[in-house]
């Protein structure tokens, strides 16, 4: 399985509704409102590289309300117990 992560800028005025329209492509994962420069970080998973190109140019590029995207392609993973903790941070118990 293969994992991107995408960043996306929104029109500030559509930053939800984007959200939930990109969590409804196939192949998106997670979808995640961020702080920072970009709005929205989608989390994909595909199995190979050509459902990646529809993802994104077939799906995303085609919605209203996205400026911009950048897209990160994950090489290796990391301890699923790391990879929590960093998620639970700033939670109650942590």
């Amino acid at each position: 399985m293969i994992t991107a992560f995408v960043l996306i800028q929104t029109s500030r005025e559509s930053t939800a509704e984007t959200a939930e329209s990109v969590a409804e492509i196939p192949g998106v994962a997670e979808v995640y409102s961020v702080t920072g420069e970009w709005d929205l970080v989608a989390i994909l998973r595909f199995k190979d590289f050509e459902q990646l190109d529809d993802i994104v140019t077939l799906g995303l590029r085609k919605l209203k309300g996205i400026e911009r995207t950048q897209t990160l392609l994950a090489f290796r993973a990391y301890s699923r117990k790391l990879l929590e903790q960093g998620f639970n941070i700033g939670s109650e118990g942590s």
